[in-house]
């Protein structure tokens, strides 16, 4: 059915030896959800529904909505969505971030909060101590955290930031406290930026006219993003090195929206679009073949979660009509989007959940 997109099983296996040290039994909790422990083994990518789903079920059984990530305490389950529904109607990107640092200063379990810093034509997002912890501390707490749950905490931060505006944030760089593990190369191909080890502080890096953008989701589009969530919090594009994966940073994860045009990513890319298309036919695919791919993609991965219906995919897809999407799924997938859910196929994803 498509594509499968991954994630380093460094990944997983950083996941469940934070749940082995809080003491859950990492054996009852891979067959909860139906993997078995040799797809972690075998291979360095595992596939990023499957992560989605054990990430899901982590945090429910530890009760922490944070769990691998800052917090210093458990955050409750609902707190993420709590946050979103105070954000979703800022007026713009540098709002919504300042709007969720001040809730992160009432909400129970956290420990950090996000902080932004405009200098120029850049601006810095990074995390400090929360006012309440902050008195008599040096600031700098956030130094003796794990690396692994900085990563996390940082791309979880961008991926949801891309969510809010509808496209790709670029990032210029990313900046660690630690120094550079093993798998510093995992860094550039989940961040598509330039990693710098050893910096005075952990933080997103990016260009400050983003700050202007106003947030394109709204209620519904949120509720729709919440029941898919976490897994647009954690994918990533594999081999940022080919023209392939930059076309598909562009599209972004919003396909609700009318994807941008041959011209605009050529624009994006510094290119003719003559030379876009050619450079994409020597990597054996084209233009429109990538589009295709994405939204057949995005719509299998909606219509294998339950809770939407039919139609609330088709929205989710951008179609104003259900019978235009039961169309163009059906060219797709060779089925209609009812057919899919009757199928074999459909049935084994319900069970694996």
């Amino acid at each position: 059915m498509g594509r499968i997109i991954t994630v380093p099983t460094g990944y997983v296996r950083y996941l469940l030896d934070q749940v082995e040290q809080q003491g859950f039994s990492v054996d009852m909790l891979l067959e909860q959800v139906g993997i078995d422990a040799e797809e972690i083994e075998q291979g360095n990518e595992f596939s990023a529904v499957k992560f989605g789903q054990l990430y899901q079920r982590v945090m429910y059984i530890a009760q922490d909505e944070s769990f691998g990530m800052l917090s210093g305490g458990n955050v409750p389950l609902g707190t993420f969505r709590m946050m979103c529904h105070c954000i979703i109607h800022c007026t713009s990107l540098s709002r919504a971030i300042q709007r969720a640092g001040d809730f992160h200063e009432i909400c129970r379990g956290a420990r950090y909060k996000p902080v932004l810093l405009r200098t120029g034509r850049y601006a810095r997002l990074s995390f400090t101590l929360l006012d309440r912890f902050a008195d008599g501390q040096n600031g700098n707490a956030i130094l003796r955290e794990q690396p692994d749950q900085v990563r996390t905490t940082l791309s979880m931060w961008h991926h949801f930031i891309c969510w809010l505006l509808g496209t790709r944030l670029e990032l210029k760089s990313v900046t660690f406290t630690a120094r550079a593990p093993e798998d510093s190369d995992l860094y550039k191909t989940l961040f598509q930026a330039d990693i710098k080890f050893g910096q005075a502080e952990n933080a997103l890096v990016f260009p400050a006219r983003f700050l202007e953008y106003p947030l394109l989701q709204d209620e519904t589009s949120l509720w729709d993003f919440l029941h898919t969530a976490p897994y647009q919090l954690m994918v990533m594009v594999d081999d940022h090195h080919s023209l392939k994966s930059q076309v598909i940073a562009l599209f972004g994860k919003d396909f609700s929206r009318e994807l941008p045009g041959a011209d605009e990513v050529a624009h994006a890319l510094n290119m003719s679009v003559s030379t876009l298309r050619r450079r994409l036919q020597d990597e054996a695919t084209s233009f429109q073949r990538i589009k295709d791919e994405c939204r057949k993609e995005a719509a299998v991965i909606y219509m294998n979660s339950p809770q939407l219906t039919i139609n609330e995919v088709a929205r989710l897809m951008g179609f104003d009509e259900p019978s235009a999407f039961f169309r163009s799924f059906k060219k797709w997938t060779g089925m209609t989007p009812g057919d899919y859910r009757r199928s074999e196929l459909y049935q084994q994803q319900l069970v694996s959940r």
